[in-house]
């Protein structure tokens, strides 16, 4: 016992010393461009470890250190410079700036800040460079096509129904969280469009792997938010690779599970027509994104199952979290607004006239209100709200060179707030999006979904989701919300959430208004 006390007197030192090496190092390395960076304004960087004193060690200091400072600079000019672990970042607030970068071709990479989504994620679609991205891109756009989306809306109507009957039992005017029923909402969507399977997640509450997806959205930002644990040594000795580890078993075995779950499947297929038949989910074949990869890996597109699980998980995480957050914030929004949620209920009855059928991809395109109301909410409060991208080569961002290899990071929750593009930024006002005024705006002041050649492949189906999904609720039940929004606090993880859960009080709408909708 004496060698292990005298261990824990040293472990302090050894992780001091560790991290003095560590700054060390990369305080040496660096180069003479950034001598260009100098000439970039921002916040004054203290010895050593220079920004990150003011980031400290806490994921939600980190998003409040970056809106802080993106709202104080930007008033200046369109980007300003940080530095942190001696590693110079650009951030970008105006839209002439961030077109700079997006449009291009040249820059497709993401920053090393994903390099941390690489453990869980892989290569995907969100994370790959080079070859790797576009070859996965052309794959994985069919999966996207017209046709399938609207396979897809059987999946939404029904799990919408299903979050509707739940809701049943919090409409009675009493304040609840409707946060985690709109999570396990698109937890089935998402499993049954990506994976082919249901989970059943609404009828059981305590998902292990929603858990897991939280714990490790708040770790990845921790560790992005201090740099000394962006040594793979550090991170391990610090203790918060065990915690990692945990979450990523979590995670990978539940898409491994679904993947060796699909492959029995189609193998009874080819074998066994008429047995498989039976196993297939849904009363008509639907094809997922999981189908798509297994039929390509199987006529020549060598995939192997890491490939597979790559995109699979890829798509949970960004067709999951994003979506949940954007359904959420449009509530959120519209149970402020009693003004805003009567016309959007008197558009939705006019569209179903007081019948509980199901949505039709024509009823989606005629909810034009209720569409803008979801993308002034995006607007408000992006699903994420902030991208990065490392610069190819030199280039003129903002008026100032910018040296190759840079990670420049986009703020699209102070873009969105640019008041040179959005009068009354803070207001919530969805005819921002009539197509008179969206003409006046510049066409990278709103990019909720990205922009440019990595654009979302999702997008269209994420609004399709957020439609059914908040129709279905607006159809039966009136919202209002509990916090106001001055009161109101955000957590900023990797995707923006309300901090204290959305807590709303939801009533049936009179007995005039449509009947709950069907199940059918």
């Amino acid at each position: 016992m004496i060698w292990l006390d005298g261990a824990m007197e040293v472990m302090p030192c050894i992780i001091i010393i560790s991290f003095v090496i560590f700054m060390l190092t990369r305080l040496f390395r660096r180069k003479p461009k950034e001598n260009l960076m100098d000439q970039v304004p921002g916040p004054p960087p203290f010895p050593i470890i220079e920004n990150a004193l003011q980031i400290l060690t806490d994921s939600k200091v980190f998003f409040s250190f970056v809106l802080a400072n993106s709202y104080i600079w930007s008033r200046r000019g369109p980007i300003y410079r940080v530095r942190y672990g001696h590693v110079d970042r650009i951030n970008i607030v105006k839209a002439d700036a961030v077109e700079a970068v997006l449009s291009s071709s040249t820059h497709l990479d993401k920053s090393p800040d994903y390099d941390f989504l690489h453990p869980w994620l892989g290569t995907g679609l969100l994370t790959s460079t080079g070859t790797k991205w576009h070859s996965r891109r052309k794959l994985l756009t069919p999966a996207f096509h017209f046709k399938i989306l609207e396979d897809f809306l059987e999946v939404f109507n029904n799990q919408s129904n299903k979050l509707v009957h739940k809701l049943q039992h919090q409409a009675d005017g009493k304040p609840f969280d409707v946060f985690p029923y709109i999570t396990l909402c698109t937890l089935d969507i998402i499993c049954e469009t990506a994976m082919g399977q249901s989970i059943n997640a609404q009828d059981n509450n305590d998902s292990e792997y929603v858990r897991a997806v939280n714990r490790m959205t708040t770790l990845l930002l921790e560790r992005m938010a201090r740099p000394w644990e962006h040594s793979e040594f550090l991170f391990n000795l610090l203790g918060s690779a065990k915690k990692h580890k945990a979450c990523l078993k979590t995670l990978h075995d539940f898409s491994n599970s679904a993947i060796r779950m699909k492959r029995h499947i189609k193998e009874r297929e080819r074998e066994e027509p008429d047995a498989a038949a039976d196993e297939v989910i849904g009363k008509k074949k639907r094809l997922a994104l999981l189908d798509l990869l297994l039929e390509s890996s199987s006529e020549g597109v060598k995939l192997s199952d890491e490939d597979i699980r790559e995109e699979v998980d890829t798509f949970m995480f960004e067709g999951h979290d994003t979506t949940t957050a954007a359904i959420n914030w449009v509530l959120y929004l519209i149970g402020c607004y009693p003004e805003i949620q009567v016309r959007v209920q008197e558009e939705l009855d006019g569209i179903f006239g007081g019948t509980d059928r199901p949505a039709t991809m024509a009823d989606l395109r005629q909810m034009k209100y209720l569409e803008n109301c979801i993308k002034e909410a995006l607007r408000l409060y992006p699903s994420v709200p902030f991208l990065s991208r490392q610069l190819k080569e030199e280039t003129v961002i903002g008026g100032y060179r910018i040296p190759a290899g840079t990670p420049v990071m986009i703020i699209i929750y102070r873009l969105h707030r640019d008041p040179d593009q959005f009068p009354s930024p803070e207001a919530y006002d969805p005819d921002r999006f009539l197509l008179e005024n969206t003409m006046k705006r510049h066409p990278y002041a709103y990019i909720p979904f990205s922009a440019g050649p990595r654009n979302c492949i999702g997008q269209k189906f994420a609004m399709m989701e957020e439609k059914v999904v908040v129709s279905s609720v607006l159809r039966q039940y009136r919202v209002e919300s509990t916090v106001r929004r001055e009161d109101l606090r955000i957590s900023g993880d990797l995707i923006l959430r309300p901090f204290d859960g959305n807590i709303i009080r939801l009533f049936p709408r009179t007995s005039s208004s449509v009947p709950l909708i069907g199940t059918s």
